[in-house]
């Protein structure tokens, strides 16, 4: 019997890495999944562009959104810095968009995909990573093939945020 159960909780959390949360409804728009996990904004960045290029993929453009915000704040009557550090990587799966797009044409709507990640000022070692989910519809080979998108986003997501 052990005389401190509670060190073993400690240790086992302690081995577990970084604290990682689906982030709640109230902080997120309706039709978008982020995920919430204490650490460093740059690893997560750096991890979040490694899982995109691990699997093969080309990352087209890097919205350096927070450096925007900031730089254009006093221009446009800004009032509070909303954003610590906030980037978009876009890119697309000539796979994946070969399928949607065969399936309907006006799925090109949807490339490039986005999945961002940012940190907000007041809740610094907070960083907040996801994806928009793009609406399945259309034909059941539409609908198939979007919701495949859906889940690479998500699984970018979640492999950023050390899930």
């Amino acid at each position: 019997m052990l005389k401190f159960p509670w060190i073993t909780c400690l240790a086992g959390a302690m081995l577990l890495g970084p604290t990682v949360t689906l982030a709640t409804a109230q902080s997120v728009p309706e039709g978008v999944t982020a995920y919430q996990v204490e650490a460093a904004f740059e690893d997560v960045r750096f991890d979040l562009e490694n899982a995109i290029v691990n699997r093969g993929l080309v990352i087209d453009y890097v919205s350096h959104i927070g450096d925007m915000l900031a730089r254009t704040s006093e221009d446009v009557g800004g009032e509070k810095q909303i954003f610590a550090e906030a980037q978009a990587m876009l890119f697309c799966s000539a796979n994946l968009s070969r399928k949607a797009m065969e399936a309907d044409a006006a799925n090109i709507a949807y490339c490039p995909y986005s999945v961002f990640v940012y940190e907000l000022p007041d809740q610094l070692g907070t960083i907040t990573v996801g994806f928009r989910h793009l609406a399945e519809t259309g034909s059941d080979a539409s609908k198939a093939a979007i919701a495949d998108v859906n889940a690479l986003l998500d699984e970018l997501a979640r492999e950023a945020a050390g899930q």
